[in-house]
């Protein structure tokens, strides 16, 4: 489902608050939502995520983790499209066990020659080298991470939960009220990173209600069975129908 206006030249901050909200997220140049994920041939249910800034307290996984990348230096800059993260996409993508854009272009303009979205770009560099670069997208209110890759021979640095942290820290010296790292899915942990930051100060957007509600594994679980028995009657009642 898609929701940008047809020649709409920019989402204004004000209109990503309020599309975040609603569980919508950035797709190339546009907005979408869903609510299910076929993947290896199961079907699986989708969840929106959201923390409450002024919530977040880290425990000791996640000061370890900044602790143990302060050597290396981090610059947040408009995002502008180079070969530097070009090239370290195509070593990322070499490395991973999932299906993603061929490139970081593909994955934010797919063809496009203007960018709608206020996006920043976060690099992290050993000495002169880029090692890591997380993508987000600004709203008045609220901060999206969009994406977020590394070279993987620094992993034992976890620089993906690492520019989470950065993303967060920085919403929070905006005075920025929500981060936003998009979804996870149901039954399926590989999507769990998103909750490593803090679980406390989490929400899971309830989709039939149109509301947060406190992050809760039951919660989860409640809205999963429902989105599925749903489903199942719309499939049963449009086979009667043929």
């Amino acid at each position: 489902m898609s929701a940008t206006p047809f020649q709409m030249p920019v989402i204004r901050g004000e209109a990503l608050d309020y599309y975040l909200s609603q569980g919508y997220y950035r797709m190339h140049q546009d907005l979408f939502t869903c609510r299910f994920l076929p993947i290896d041939g199961g079907f699986y249910t989708v969840h929106w995520l959201r923390l409450v800034l002024a919530d977040v307290q880290y425990g000791p996984e996640q000061r370890r983790l900044l602790r143990l990348n302060e050597r290396f230096s981090v610059r947040f800059r408009p995002f502008q499209l180079t070969d530097e993260l070009e090239a370290l996409y195509a070593v990322y993508r070499q490395s991973i066990t999932f299906d993603a854009p061929y490139t970081v272009e593909e994955f934010l303009l797919a063809g496009s020659t203007h960018n709608i979205f206020t996006t920043e770009v976060i690099e992290i560099r050993d000495g002169e080298q880029l090692i890591a670069a997380g993508v987000f997208d600004n709203g008045t209110r609220s901060l999206a991470g969009i994406m977020n890759f590394y070279d993987p021979g620094y992993r034992r640095h976890s620089l993906g939960k690492y520019l989470m942290l950065l993303k967060i820290n920085h919403a929070i010296r905006l005075q920025k009220t929500y981060y936003y790292p998009g979804y996870l899915v149901y039954n399926y942990p590989k999507f769990d990173y998103k909750l490593f930051p803090c679980v406390a100060a989490t929400e899971v957007f309830d989709c039939h209600n149109s509301q947060w509600l406190p992050f809760s594994w039951e919660a989860v679980a409640s809205q999963s069975a429902g989105l599925l028995a749903e489903w199942q009657e719309e499939y049963f009642d449009e086979d009667m129908d043929e």
